[in-house]
């Protein structure tokens, strides 16, 4: 027995020695980080009236931009906005009609103020969200973002995703130094590896080509070049860990006004959050990569059968009245650590560089927070004719975005392994465990929201509170009586914490992750500055 129980006692040490570490580590970072902060904006000052050339090498572009989604409409207008040429190239310029992107974080609608984008979501019926609800086993707790020290337009925004896109493109049309076209991209232009621009089909079907000092790529989840951008193992590191079922649900109330509601069900979590002032998007989360048919009716029978029982009674009826609607979509989810092989010319960003679960909704938190970086990076440069020196000096990008993108990506991939149900006893022991911690209140609460909303994204804040729930766990496991079966499922339960954060956390990259001023690459606000 005692060999049973050692390993346990030294998990649970360790893990509690882990948090005190990481905290202490977590308040030296913090002063300075606001350090860091004032010398950007510092920076960023200096360099607000660079003057480019009027001319760049004969082209009349300085940045092309492959794809106008999210990612790619927003950078289009901030580079514009600093005075740099852009030319957009997206395959179809209809309104999309997605089942995601549906969800801003707060974080990632202050980086949308800080972009001068926030009025996209004010004319396309977006609703504010102010947290969520967490509901299991028929008891529901309410956890609300930590807002008040911000602004009382500050919050969560949903909506329809090609509303929102069609809004953040016809903000980036309206610089005069946008050209926003639709076209397929079908090559990038090489040589002597360097990206000099891309070759293009048109609306019409004509073959063009097109050159600049610089070409982003940023054509969605299923890129064509994200090969030729990324690592060789690039393709192995895409997991499909799930799919989501998307219905929309009309003539109804959420429990929890203004609030996305989270279902901790068997197998998989359900969404539900509004989309619009009258419709409400729910999400079913199907484990693995297929799908019952939708076509034969097995999807409408595992949606009333096996789903529905597990909906909130307020939201039954809308739920049935969907399913016999018909309008039932499917959408694979995709994860992927980025993994950049730096290009001269070239880089990737939004989904066709990195992916996470859509589980915490931060796809776009960290597609506008790198894009945020980008803009600081490239602001002082008049010049980006030099591809060499450019994409060395870009090589920063990678290690300065870490710590919000991992945070978020890693966040999103461990709480959906938490939230999923499971056979073993200690993985839903540590699945009660999150939900009843997320119900104490306080900084038990606040702290992880924080995190999911992107307003504190910092890694060691993760971690910790992570390590927190797993030693909450095994606390209620032993509490008032220890049992030699509830301390081997207490060690098991540390043991699994450590199996799902751990994985995720070497994929992102831990020193880039923890430590991202000792990378070669981590270039100095002072460095930002030189041009």
């Amino acid at each position: 027995m005692v060999y049973l129980l050692m390993p346990m006692f030294v998990a649970l040490i360790a893990s509690i020695l882990g948090v005190l570490f990481l905290q202490s580590s977590r308040r030296k970072k913090k002063s300075g980080d606001v350090s860091m902060k004032i010398q950007r904006n510092e920076c960023s000052k200096r360099s607000e009236n660079v003057t480019l050339p009027a001319e760049v090498a004969g082209s009349t572009t300085d940045i092309i931009i492959v794809g106008a989604g999210v990612a790619g409409s927003a950078l289009a207008y901030t580079l514009a906005k600093d005075g740099r040429r852009v030319h957009v190239i997206e395959r179809d310029l209809t309104e999309p009609d997605r089942i995601v992107g549906e969800l801003l974080q707060p974080g990632g609608y202050l980086k949308l103020i800080e972009l001068g984008l926030e009025d996209c979501v004010n004319t396309i019926d977006a609703q504010q969200v102010f947290g969520y609800a967490l509901y299991k086993d028929g008891k529901s707790n309410k956890v609300s973002y930590p807002l008040e020290n911000f602004n009382s337009d500050v919050a969560g925004r949903s909506f329809h995703n090609g509303r929102f896109i069609q809004r953040m493109r016809e903000k980036a049309a309206s610089q005069s130094n946008v050209r926003l076209e639709q076209g397929t991209v079908t090559s990038l232009i090489e040589e002597k590896g360097i990206i000099k621009g891309v070759t293009y089909k048109t609306k019409t079907g004509q073959e063009l080509t097109t050159y600049a000092p610089l070409t982003v790529v940023c054509d969605g989840c299923c890129s064509n070049f994200r090969r030729s951008l990324s690592k060789p193992n690039v393709s192995i590191l895409v997991e499909i860990p799930s799919c989501f079922v998307g219905l929309i649900l009309e003539n109804c109330e959420l429990p929890y006004k203004n609030h996305g509601h989270v279902i901790l069900a068997d197998p998989s979590p359900i969404l539900f959050y509004p989309i619009s002032s009258t419709e409400i998007r729910c999400l079913v989360d199907v484990p693995g990569q297929k799908v019952p048919s939708v076509n034969n009716g097995e999807m409408t029978n595992y949606l009333k059968t096996v789903v529905a029982p597990q909906i909130p009674r307020e939201l039954f009826s809308a739920f049935m009245s969907a399913i016999d609607k018909g309008n039932i979509r499917t959408m694979t989810n995709r994860s992927m650590p980025a993994a950049p092989s730096p290009t001269p010319g070239a880089l990737l960003l939004g989904d066709s560089f990195n992916m996470r679960h859509p589980l915490t909704g931060g796809g776009m938190t960290v597609a506008l927070s790198d894009i945020v970086i980008i803009r600081d990076l490239l602001r002082p440069l008049g010049d980006l004719n030099d591809a060499p020196a450019l994409c060395k000096y870009l090589k920063s990008f990678y290690t300065l975005r870490k710590p919000v993108a991992s945070t978020i990506n890693t966040l999103a991939g461990a709480l959906y392994k938490v939230f999923c149900a499971s056979p073993d006893p200690s993985r839903n022991e540590l699945r009660q465990a999150c939900f009843d911690y997320l119900s104490l209140g306080g900084g038990f609460t606040n702290g992880p929201i924080a995190i999911l909303s992107g307003l504190n994204p910092r890694p060691l804040s993760l971690v910790s509170h992570f390590f927190a729930v797993a030693i909450y766990g095994v606390g209620r496991l032993l509490l008032p009586f220890p049992s030699p079966k509830r301390m081997l499922i207490g060690a098991r339960l540390i043991l699994d914490a450590s199996s799902i954060i751990f994985p995720i956390m070497k994929a992102e990259g831990v020193r880039e992750m923890l430590f991202p001023a000792t990378m070669p690459t981590h270039y100095t606000v002072q460095d930002l500055c030189l041009s």
